[in-house]
C-alpha cells in the first residue's frame, strides 16, 4: 500500500512537473529598417543545460550580439504555503538591414531531461523614416544605429547614456495617504542587466505594484536625443509619520554590453573568443522628499483606513435556536491601505457569547493603492431563548476627496431566538427532575437517595493496564509526529536558512559529480562542475544571490563570520585557480586528483570554522 501511495504521489508531481515547463521565442512582429530589436527565448520552471539557438542566416538581419543569459527565480509564502518559480532567459541582439518579410526558425534547449522546441518567429521589416532605397544607405543607416546603441570598448557611459529618474505621484499627502513611486530608466547603450538596490523606506508601508516580466522598451525623445524608456519598478507607499520624510535614492547595479573593434587574440582567448564585452555601472537616483500632513483630531472610532470605502453586512441563518452558532459578515470595500484596516468594534446581547472574528482579505495592489475588500467574520452563540438586537456596526474612515471623516454604519438585526435543547435556565421558581436540563453538557440532574457503590472484580481486557496503553502509545506517537512535523514545515518555510544548513550537502552532491567527470577523464566539464560546487557553497552558506556572487561581498560576509584571513585567503585563491584553470593547458590525472581534495578540504574546514 506504501508503494502504491508513493506512485501516485511521484506521478502527479512529474505530470505538474512536465506541465509546467514551457520554453518560448518573443520579438517584435514589426521594425524599421537599420533598427536594432531584441530576440528572447524563454525557459520556465526548468533548469537548462544546453542551449541551441537559431541560424540567423537570413539577408534581412545581421546578429549584433548574443546570446546573454539571465535567470530570474521567485519565492512566495501565503498561509504557511511556499511557491517558487524561476525562468532563464537567452537574449540576441539584431539589426534589420532590408525591408520585407523574414522567419527565423525554431530555438532547441535541453531542460529536465527533455529536449525542448521553440515557437518560430515571423518579422516584417519596413522602411523606416530616414531610410533610402540604395544598400549603401542601408548600411550606412545600420551602422550608425550599431554605434548609437552598442559602444566601443573602452568608451566613457555617462550620465546622459544609462540613468534612472525616481518620482512620485504625489509629494504633499496626508498620513496613510497612499503614494505611487515609479523608477524609469532610459538608456542609448546596449543595456542587458539591471538589478536594483531598494533601500528599506522607514516610515513608510511599501507594497510593490506587479509589473509584466518581460519589459518592452519604449522609444521618447528627450532634449533631441532619443533614449530607448522602461518602467522597471513601481511601488505603491502608505506615510506612517507625519513631517517631512524622504525616500532614499535607490542604486542600480547595471550591465552593458560594448563592442572590441581592434581585438587582441589574448583578450579573445579569455573572452571566449567574443568580440563584445560587459561592463559594470553603478546609477543612483536622486532622493525625493514627501510632507506628511497629520489627519485632522481623529474621532474614537476612527477605523484607521484612509482613502474611499463602502461598508456592508449581512447574518446567517436569521431563525436559530439556542446553543447554535450564527454568522455575522462585515465587509468593507474600497480603495486605499486596506490592509491597516482596524478591526470594528462591535456589539452583542449580554446573553449572547462572541469569538474573535476571522480576518479575511481579497486585495491587489494598483496605482491607486489597495483595491479590494477586507471580511471580518463574527460568531455569535445565543445562551437563552427571547428576542435580541444585534446593534449597527459603525465604520469611520477619512475620506481623501471630502478631506473629512466619514461614518459608515451596518443595519441592525432583530432575533427571535427559540429554545434550544442545550439552553440554560435564567429563572427557576420550583426545582424539579424536569425543569433542570444541561448545560453545555457540564452539569447534569444530581440523584437523590442511598446510593450504594461496590468494587467489581474483572479480569477482561477492557479498563485494564494494557487496555489503555493500546490507545495511550498511539496518541504519543501522534503528538510526536505532529511536532516534529510542524518544527520541519517552519523550518523548511525559512528558504534562506535552510539553503545556509543544506550548503553543504549541495557542495558534496556537485562534488560527487565533479569525481565522475575526473574519472571520465572530461577536464573542461570537470572545472565547470568544480566552479558550480565552490559557488553554490558560497551563495548558499553566506546567503548571496548567485547573480550578486564576486569575490568582494564573498571576502566581506567571510570577514563578517570571523573567519581566519589565512582561510578567507585560501578560498579566494582557490576560486581564481579553479577559473584560470578552465583555460589552462591540460593537466595530469593527478593534478586534477589533487586539486579536487583541496577543494573538498577546503569546504570542510570553511564548515568546521562557521559551526564554531
Amino acid at each position: 500500500m506504501k508503494r502504491l501511495y508513493t506512485f501516485i504521489i511521484l506521478f502527479i508531481s512529474i505530470v505538474s512537473f512536465v506541465h509546467a515547463q514551457s520554453f518560448k521565442a518573443s520579438a517584435p512582429e514589426q521594425v524599421e529598417e537599420g533598427e536594432n530589436f531584441r530576440v528572447q527565448y524563454v525557459v520556465t520552471d526548468s533548469e537548462p543545460s544546453s542551449f541551441k539557438g537559431p541560424k540567423f542566416d537570413s539577408e534581412g538581419f545581421e546578429l549584433l550580439a548574443g546570446p546573454y543569459t539571465s535567470t530570474y527565480s521567485s519565492y512566495q509564502m501565503v498561509n504557511g504555503k511556499t511557491t517558487s518559480s524561476s525562468s532563464t532567459t537567452y537574449t540576441y541582439t539584431l539589426c534589420a538591414s532590408k525591408k520585407g518579410t523574414y522567419t527565423i526558425p525554431s530555438a532547441t534547449v535541453s531542460a529536465g531531461g527533455k529536449t525542448l522546441t521553440s515557437n518560430s518567429l515571423t518579422i516584417n521589416v519596413i522602411a523606416g523614416s530616414n531610410s533610402n532605397s540604395g544598400n549603401t544607405s542601408r548600411r550606412s543607416n545600420r551602422s550608425q544605429q550599431n554605434n548609437d546603441n552598442t559602444q566601443d570598448a573602452g568608451a566613457v557611459i555617462s550620465s546622459k547614456d544609462l540613468y534612472v529618474t525616481a518620482t512620485a505621484s504625489k509629494t504633499h499627502v496626508h498620513e496613510q495617504e497612499a503614494i505611487l513611486l515609479t523608477y524609469k530608466v532610459f538608456y542609448t547603450v546596449n543595456l542587458t542587466s539591471l538589478n536594483p538596490n531598494m533601500p528599506d523606506l522607514k516610515g513608510f508601508h511599501v507594497q510593490e505594484v506587479p509589473l509584466p516580466r518581460d519589459k518592452r522598451p519604449s522609444q521618447e525623445t528627450i532634449g533631441g536625443r532619443k533614449y530607448n524608456t522602461i518602467v522597471w519598478s513601481q511601488y505603491v507607499a502608505f506615510p506612517q509619520q507625519t513631517g517631512k520624510l524622504t525616500i532614499p535614492g535607490v542604486s542600480f547595479d547595471a550591465v552593458v554590453v560594448q563592442r572590441m573593434r581592434n581585438l587582441d587574440p589574448w583578450d579573445a582567448f579569455f573572452n571566449s573568443g567574443s568580440s563584445f564585452t560587459e561592463v559594470n555601472k553603478k546609477i543612483q537616483t536622486q532622493p525625493i522628499t514627501i510632507t506628511v500632513d497629520a489627519l485632522p483630531d481623529k474621532p474614537s472610532t476612527f477605523s484607521g483606513a484612509v482613502g474611499k470605502f463602502d461598508i456592508k453586512s449581512e447574518i446567517t441563518p436569521s431563525e436559530i435556536k439556542t446553543g447554535e452558532a450564527l454568522t455575522l459578515k462585515v465587509t468593507v470595500t474600497g480603495v486605499g491601505n486596506t490592509k491597516l484596516i482596524k478591526t470594528p468594534v462591535v456589539t452583542a446581547p449580554k446573553d449572547f457569547e462572541v469569538y474573535d472574528p476571522k480576518v479575511s482579505e481579497n486585495t491587489q495592489i494598483t496605482r491607486n493603492g489597495m483595491e479590494g475588500n477586507k471580511t471580518f467574520e463574527y460568531v455569535y452563540v445565543p445562551r437563552n431563548p427571547g428576542k435580541y438586537t444585534i446593534p449597527a456596526i459603525e465604520f469611520c474612515y477619512f475620506d481623501l476627496a471630502s478631506n473629512s471623516y466619514k461614518t459608515l454604519k451596518t443595519e441592525s438585526y432583530e432575533l427571535n431566538i427559540a429554545k434550544g435543547k442545550n439552553a440554560g435556565v435564567s429563572t427557576v421558581s420550583s426545582y424539579s427532575k424536569d425543569d433542570v436540563q444541561m448545560f453545555n453538557s457540564d452539569i447534569q440532574y444530581i440523584k437523590l437517595g442511598d446510593v450504594k457503590l461496590k468494587k467489581e472484580e474483572s479480569d477482561t481486557f477492557f479498563g485494564s493496564f494494557e487496555y489503555i496503553l493500546y490507545y495511550l502509545i498511539p496518541f504519543i506517537i501522534f503528538v510526536l509526529s505532529l511536532y516534529i512535523f510542524r518544527k520541519q514545515a517552519i523550518a523548511n518555510a525559512n528558504v534562506a536558512q535552510m539553503k545556509i544548513k543544506k550548503a553543504n550537502k549541495m557542495a558534496r552532491k556537485r562534488l560527487r559529480k565533479a569525481n565522475k567527470l575526473m574519472k571520465e577523464h572530461k577536464k573542461e566539464e570537470f572545472y565547470d562542475e568544480i566552479m558550480r560546487a565552490l559557488y553554490g557553497y558560497v551563495s548558499d552558506k553566506l546567503n548571496i544571490p548567485v547573480v550578486s556572487l564576486n569575490k568582494e561581498n564573498i571576502r566581506e560576509k567571510l570577514e563578517i563570520n570571523s573567519l581566519e584571513p589565512s582561510l578567507i585567503d585560501r578560498v579566494i585563491s582557490t576560486l581564481d585557480e579553479c577559473e584560470f584553470a578552465r583555460f589552462a593547458p591540460v593537466e595530469s590525472e593527478t593534478s586534477l586528483e589533487n586539486f579536487y581534495e583541496k577543494v573538498i578540504t577546503l569546504i570542510e574546514n570553511v564548515e568546521n570554522s562557521m559551526k564554531k
